[in-house]
């Protein structure tokens, strides 16, 4: 079989003079790309590096693929980025892995996430987006400061953009202890990422995330939790924390967590997973305050680099490689396509590849 691979390779260059220092942060490396294909290579099938954008269209176009394996993230700041992949294999009858477009767009956009979490029966913070015009703001900071308080948002609080992943925005710097701190603190956010700015309140207590693989039904993965080493009043599992994570942080999975919470906990993540039309994989976090969990975002397309993905980190601790986890990606979507198993592929003309949406109803 022949496997197309489509991603978004990270730059050799620095972002752009203006541009924030994560702004290629959600891209892969090389390091990522060859392990995947390394992993196919080794099941027998041919690999093709499709990459994203214009060159991924024309590489389709010219021959399409079996099967695209997307982990693309899409570049700029749209919030359809992650979505412009699978719609193109839509478009052209290409099986492909993971979410379709719209499970990916709306991922993407946190607020609309919480919405949907929080119909599902999910906890999550309070929160408000908070938007500035296009132009130079220039009016006064004092004026943010009762913002919080009429919202119900208590403090300290968190800002994050509404449409980035890979901890984007989401530094040190981005927990908003005083009233007087949120308006500098959401602007700044804004000049650097132009778009509507998510403010939460700070959940106190354990992070975790949460792995899910495969369909009808999902199975999770497991429960990791995100400990410091330094305990602080406030952790931030921040871009900074997970540049450095081998001096910040521990991983612990499976999470030593009470029985009833690792069961709430696992079936929220389920629940936004079902909410979302997620298929395949997807990771989710949480906070856990006084044993309830706070539901924070869902990942359709966790990183997979063997050497820095929480979901792959998740995978080795509970005795997985980094093969058993790309294979279990694989073998769901080509099981959702009866495509047969990524080991075992059905010849082309037995295969009955069904629509991208097909097995959800309701």
């Amino acid at each position: 079989m022949q496997i197309g691979i489509a991603f978004t390779l990270k730059p050799e260059v620095p972002p752009a003079a203006g541009s924030p220092d994560d702004a290629h942060e959600e891209y892969d490396s090389p390091i990522t790309v060859k392990a995947i294909g390394d992993v196919f290579r080794s099941l027998g099938h041919t690999v093709r590096e499709l990459g994203d954008g214009r060159a991924f269209l024309e590489a389709v176009l010219r021959e399409p693929p079996d099967l695209v394996f997307n982990f693309a993230e899409g570049s700029g700041i749209s919030r359809s980025r992650e979505a412009r992949v699978p719609a193109v294999c839509e478009m052209l009858g290409i099986p492909y892995t993971g979410s379709d477009p719209l499970a990916l767009a709306v991922s993407l956009d946190k607020d609309l996430t919480r919405k949907l979490a929080e119909a599902a029966g999910l906890n999550v913070p309070k929160g408000i987006v908070m938007r500035f015009p296009e132009a130079a703001y220039d009016g006064d900071f004092a004026e943010f400061a009762p913002v919080l308080a009429e919202a119900g948002i208590p403090l300290p609080a968190i800002a994050k953009p509404v449409c980035e992943g890979s901890s984007k925005g989401v530094r040190s710097k981005s927990l908003i202890k005083t009233a007087e701190e949120l308006g500098p603190t959401v602007y700044s956010l804004w000049q650097d990422y132009r778009q509507p700015i998510l403010v939460e309140e700070f959940i106190s207590g354990d992070e975790v995330t949460v792995g899910i693989t495969g369909n009808d039904p999902p199975q999770p993965l497991g429960i990791m939790r995100v400990i410091p080493k330094k305990p602080t009043e406030h952790f931030v599992y921040s871009l900074e924390v997970k540049r450095d994570y081998e001096n910040c942080v521990d991983y612990e999975a499976p999470a030593k967590l009470p029985p009833e919470v690792t069961q709430a906990v696992l079936a929220d993540a389920l629940s936004v997973f079902d909410a979302l039309g997620c298929r395949d994989v997807a990771r989710a976090d949480f906070r856990i305050r006084d044993g309830v969990p706070y539901f924070l975002e869902i990942n359709p397309l966790p990183g997979l680099n063997p050497e820095s993905g929480d979901l792959c980190y998740l995978a080795y601790r509970l005795g997985l490689t980094h093969a058993d986890l790309v294979k279990s990606i694989l073998d769901a979507a080509m099981k959702r396509y009866r495509m047969g198993t990524s080991q075992n592929p059905l010849p082309i003309g037995e295969r009955v590849v069904r629509p991208a949406n097909a097995g959800r109803t309701g």
